[in-house]
């Protein structure tokens, strides 16, 4: 069964890769077209660095959505209406390096696995075109609802108020058609800006298996709905191209330098300052929600 799902994913990366750079050639013509340099289409170090940083965290299990997109509205680097398919397009690939690494290191029945993964990328590939048709207020109000939810949850897990899990590494029956069905809304929700991590770890405690078969589970969902995903983000161009580019250069490198040299880190004061950051940055998205609705009051009014 591994060897298939690395067979298709194999598949699904190569086509994302062909479709990503058929966009990314299009949109340099343009660029000419418009006199503008080639540099348009290249990041710069900070969106590097987001990357690399992002995506370390994330192989360590903290996260890169809620991380990656406080730094974006913290520096101002993305659009609010925007920062969805930036997220889910620049984080695919990195996403796939990790769901080789971990899918190869932890044993999971393959069943469990495989519907779990399948009802994730059906999720995805119905919530995407919903998300990518959003205004910019309603992404503001989306994305800083499941931030604050993401928040809540990583306070829960450090106070340990979540399920700690059982030993088994298999869902069977009715267990079974509830991961299913947690899946199928957590790739829908994925697509919006809620990370997958902690959710899943939290779904398949209170299923109870091995909280370690998170990770399988986790990244072989994303490696296979992101792509998904992404693809709808970049057809309707609903993402930026600079800082997701700069995510997958810098996140690759960063997913290889955790999974095979340093493995683990002592994480929970990082995990609190993500919370504070977290919450500062969903504050921020529902203020500039506020804001935009009583502007656009204002002009109604005028008219």
């Amino acid at each position: 069964m591994k060897l298939i799902l690395f067979l298709v994913l194999g598949i699904l990366t190569a086509a994302y890769i062909l479709f990503w750079i058929a966009s990314v050639r299009r949109t340099r013509r343009q660029d000419a077209e418009r006199l503008q340099p080639a540099s348009a289409v290249v990041p710069d170090v900070w969106q590097i660095l987001t990357g690399f940083v992002t995506n370390f965290l994330d192989a360590l299990g903290v996260g890169s959505f809620a991380t990656t997109a406080s730094i974006y509205k913290l520096r101002g680097m993305v659009p609010d209406e925007m920062l969805p398919g930036t997220l889910n397009v620049g984080h695919a690939l990195p996403v796939i390096a990790q769901a080789f690494i971990y899918i190869s290191l932890i044993e999971v029945d393959p069943i469990t696995l495989a519907t779990l993964i399948a009802a994730a990328v059906v999720g995805a590939w119905i919530g995407a075109p919903v998300v990518a048709r959003w205004p910019r207020r309603t992404i503001q109000i989306g994305l800083g609802s499941v931030l604050i939810v993401f928040a809540c949850l990583m306070m829960m897990s450090q106070l340990d108020l979540l399920p700690i899990g059982g030993d088994s590494l298999a869902l069977k029956g009715a267990l079974l058609a509830t991961g299913i069905f947690g899946s199928f809304w957590l790739g829908a929700l994925m697509t919006l800006g809620l990370g997958f991590y902690a959710p899943c770890m939290i779904l398949i405690s209170m299923l109870g298996m091995n909280p370690k078969a998170a990770f399988p589970i986790m990244m072989g969902a994303c490696a296979f709905l992101m792509p998904v995903a992404s693809m709808q983000f970049v057809r309707r161009e609903r993402y930026s191209l600079r800082p997701a580019l700069g995510l997958t250069l810098g996140g690759i490198p960063g997913v290889l330098l955790a999974a095979y040299i340093v493995r683990s880190l002592p994480l929970g004061a990082v995990r609190w300052l993500v919370v504070v950051v977290v919450l500062y940055t969903a504050t921020t998205l529902l203020q500039s929600a506020i804001r935009e609705r009583r502007r656009a009051a204002s002009e109604a009014a005028v008219d």
